[in-house]
């Protein structure tokens, strides 16, 4: 699960970078709360207890923004910081990330260890209160399995 959510998180702060303004005052930098009762789940895999993320920085150099993480095995806290240019970065000891804007939305596509990869396209609600990333991972074994994840602004 951690591995996924550090996914989910950084399409969602990638999906930053689609806001038709390059700069730190862009309506996405500020707090977001995962929606369980509108996200959809891969099957088999638990929700998390609570999932919160913080941008504090959305321009064409970089994203940033931290992720608080609740599960039944405690909370854990990430910070984040990429540039939106569409090559692989390492986000974590075992996992890359490249995002790549495409008219409106993201694409963010993460890497795993052993094959397996996730896309996530992401895009905000019209009133800006809402951010849907719709996602399909890939185990490497050419099993895939789709997911939605709803953020609320906070």
């Amino acid at each position: 699960m951690r591995l996924r959510a550090i996914k989910v998180v950084a399409g969602l702060g990638a999906a930053l970078a689609t806001s038709p303004v390059w700069a730190d005052s862009s309506p996405f930098v500020g707090r977001w709360h995962w929606n369980p009762a509108q996200s959809t789940m891969p099957p088999g895999e638990p929700a998390p207890d609570d999932l919160m993320t913080e941008f504090s920085r959305a321009d064409k150099s970089h994203l940033t923004w931290s992720v608080t993480l609740v599960t039944p095995q405690g909370r854990g806290v990430d910070t984040f910081d990429v540039p939106p240019d569409g090559k692989f970065y390492p986000i974590s000891s075992d996992t890359t990330a490249a995002f790549r804007l495409t008219g409106d939305a993201l694409q963010a596509t993460f890497k795993g260890p052993t094959g397996q990869s996730d896309t996530i396209t992401c895009t905000l609600s019209t009133d800006q209160k809402a951010m849907t990333c719709r996602g399909v991972l890939n185990e490497g074994n050419g099993r895939t399995a789709s997911y939605v994840d709803v953020y609320d602004r906070i």
